[in-house]
């Protein structure tokens, strides 16, 4: 078993790197921002980074977006800007649902310009009283005559108001249906979303007897659900990546702490306490980064059958840079409480990711169900 990367994902990294380096001194500001930071989209617009998200065909680097890849860019910008994570996240999973199931037209309108990031996308999912259980989800869509009428309201979506197109899924008849709706369609309307722990570009979303046209529906109709699938499929390891670049990042900033200042005659990393959570810090990141790593790569290979272990993946990875984080703050002291400090950001910015995209009670649900499904096999 070879455990380096190949030459083609080694460069990546460092394109990744090189853009996390243009963005480190407006981190902080972005990453307090509840909308898109300029600074930080022309970064990653002259990185060409979000060309992972795309098939090559449409402008893309691979010729299909590569989970591996984009996990590895994923941890490299979460390790310095939340901000930064985001939005290049999201240019894919806004758009895969048009890479696996649009038109020609829908493709070639929209594919191209989401990997220069010239256009920005967003997915559409959550309702206010509809979390993980989407299935409960009550926006609808309804045919009439030559096109389709969406009705609804989502909320907490990221990238609201700033995306060019959403990704909506919707009640139709006794399914649910994914559509593609342009931000500019009349009808929406946005609102923000309250501030939360770590600020977001989030905003609610009211879609009110929204015309679409009939080919605005993504796959078959009562579908829609293929299609999310897919995207977790693609997208969910790189959620595990995030978490374990900032996990990595608050470990690289606690060592630098900790061998920086004295107490009782001595470094800080080498007292006995410190010294544990340190190497604990190190070994549970390590565990995290190779199953995520892993997860990844089963998802290039067959994303739809490797979902159990993007789940894996998230809900180690995730449920890691909250305990990693805590230990991080707890050697700092004093100094990793500090609004702005670096160690502070990345300790609320990990909170959120235990949440979202899957929280971790509903995936240990999934895994247990796997597991139980593969012994009554």
């Amino acid at each position: 078993m070879n455990f380096n990367l190949d030459p083609a994902y080694v460069t990546i990294q460092d394109q990744a790197q090189a853009c996390a380096r243009e963005i480190e001194p407006i981190a902080v500001e972005a990453d307090k921002m509840s909308e898109v930071h300029p600074g930080v989209l022309d970064a990653l617009r002259k990185s060409g980074l979000c060309s992972l998200m795309v098939p090559r065909r449409y402008g893309g680097t691979f010729e299909n977006p590569d989970p591996l890849a984009i996990c590895l860019v994923r941890e490299v910008l979460m390790g310095t800007s939340a901000h930064a994570d985001s939005l290049f996240a999201l240019q894919g999973i806004g758009s895969y649902g048009i890479t696996v199931a649009g038109t020609q037209k829908q493709c070639e309108r929209w594919l191209p310009s989401i990997a220069a990031a010239d256009d920005l996308a967003a997915l559409a999912l959550t309702e206010l009283e509809t979390g993980s259980d989407l299935k409960a989800l009550k926006t609808t869509v309804t045919p009439e005559g030559n096109c389709l009428r969406l009705t609804g309201e989502k909320s907490f979506i990221s990238n609201a108001g700033a995306a060019a197109l959403y990704l909506v899924l919707a009640r139709e008849k006794e399914g649910h249906s994914l559509l593609l709706v342009p931000g500019n369609s009349p009808g929406i309307s946005i609102t923000p979303t309250p501030e939360i722990i770590a600020p977001h570009v989030l905003g609610e979303i009211r879609f009110d007897n929204v015309e679409l046209a009939a080919n605005a529906r993504l796959g078959e109709p009562g579908k829609g659900f293929s299609l999310v699938l897919a995207t977790l499929g693609v997208f969910r390891a790189s959620v595990a990546g995030a978490a374990v670049g900032l996990a990595q990042a608050a470990l690289d900033e606690a060592l630098r702490h900790t061998n920086g200042r004295v107490q009782f005659g001595r470094p800080l990393s080498r007292l006995g306490a410190v010294s544990q959570m340190l190497a604990d810090c190190a070994v549970e990141i390590e565990m995290a980064r190779l199953l995520t790593y892993k997860a990844a790569c089963e998802a290039v290979n067959d994303p739809a059958a490797s979902l159990h272990y993007s789940s894996m993946a998230k809900l180690a990875a995730s449920e890691m840079a909250g305990r990693v984080t805590d230990r991080c703050v707890q050697m700092m002291g004093r100094f990793g409480l500090v609004r702005e400090n670096k160690i502070e950001r990345l300790y609320r910015q990990a909170r959120p990711m235990r949440i979202y995209e899957g929280a971790s009670e509903v995936l240990r649900e999934s895994i247990a169900k796997q597991l139980n499904q593969s012994i009554r096999t």
